[in-house]
C-alpha cells in the first residue's frame, strides 16, 4: 500500500484540490483508493459527501488514530491512500508526515509559497521522510518568468513532479460537482493524468530505495 500526504504550512496551496483529483485519477487507473481528511476545514470530506462514491471513500481521521487506520486499510487490501493535512505546523500534519511513504509539497509560484515550502521541507528532512514538490496554480502562460523562477527554486530544494499544474477553472467546477478534474475533458484533466503518472513512477523509485539489498 502506498501512502501519500499533501503537506504545506501555508494555506491556499491547493492541497485539498490535488488530493481529490489524484484520488480520482488513481481510482481510474485501477488502484483501491482511500482518502483521509485531517484538515479541520474538512474540504475533502465535504467533497466526498458530494461525490457519494463507495469505491472512493473519504473519512476524517485524527492524529492519534492515523496509524491504526492505516493498518486497517492495509489489511483491507487498499493500495493507495491520500492524506489531506491542515495548513499549519500541527500534530495532524506531523502524524501524516511520519506515516506517509511520500509527501507532496504543493506550492504556487510566489515567493511566499517558496518560503513556506522551505519550512515544510526542513521539517520533512528532520523526520527523514521522502518528499517531492508540485508547482501548482501556475498562470496560463506556463513558460512565464515567474513560473520558471519558482520551478528553479523548488528543484534546488529537492525533486519536482511534472507537469506544472495550471490555474484553471475546471478544478473549481469539478470540486463543486464532487468530481476529479480528470472526469472533465480538457487541458486540466490531461495535466492531472500526467501528474498521476509522474507520482506513480516516483512512488516506485521510493519503494525501490527502501527495499533491502541482497547479500
Amino acid at each position: 500500500m502506498h501512502v501519500i500526504a499533501l503537506v504545506n504550512q501555508k494555506g491556499g496551496s491547493g492541497k485539498s484540490t490535488l488530493a481529490a483529483c489524484l484520488a480520482v485519477a488513481a481510482r481510474a487507473a485501477g488502484e483501491r483508493v482511500f482518502a483521509i481528511d485531517m484538515d479541520p476545514q474538512k474540504s475533502l470530506t465535504k467533497w466526498g459527501h458530494r461525490r457519494r462514491d463507495k469505491d472512493l471513500p473519504v473519512e476524517s481521521v485524527s492524529a492519534a488514530k492515523l496509524e491504526t487506520a492505516l493498518a486497517a486499510l492495509a489489511s483491507a487490501q487498499v493500495s493507495f491512500v491520500v492524506i489531506d493535512t491542515p495548513a499549519t505546523d500541527s500534530p495532524a500534519a506531523d502524524a501524516a508526515m511520519r506515516c506517509a511513504d511520500l509527501c507532496l509539497i504543493p506550492a504556487r509560484p510566489t515567493i511566499f509559497d517558496i518560503w513556506s515550502s522551505e519550512a515544510t521541507r526542513g521539517k520533512l528532512k528532520t523526520l527523514g521522510k521522502e518528499y517531492v514538490f508540485v508547482l501548482n496554480q501556475c498562470p496560463a502562460m506556463q513558460e512565464s518568468q515567474r513560473v520558471s523562477d519558482g520551478a528553479a527554486a523548488l528543484e534546488a530544494m529537492g525533486g519536482l513532479l511534472r507537469p506544472f499544474i495550471g490555474a484553471r477553472v475546471d478544478y473549481q467546477e469539478a470540486a463543486r460537482e464532487g468530481m476529479g478534474v480528470t472526469e472533465i475533458e480538457g487541458k486540466a484533466g490531461e495535466e492531472m493524468h500526467q501528474l498521476w503518472a509522474s507520482l506513480k513512477r516516483r512512488l516506485g523509485r521510493a519503494k525501490d530505495s527502501r527495499a533491502p539489498r541482497a547479500a
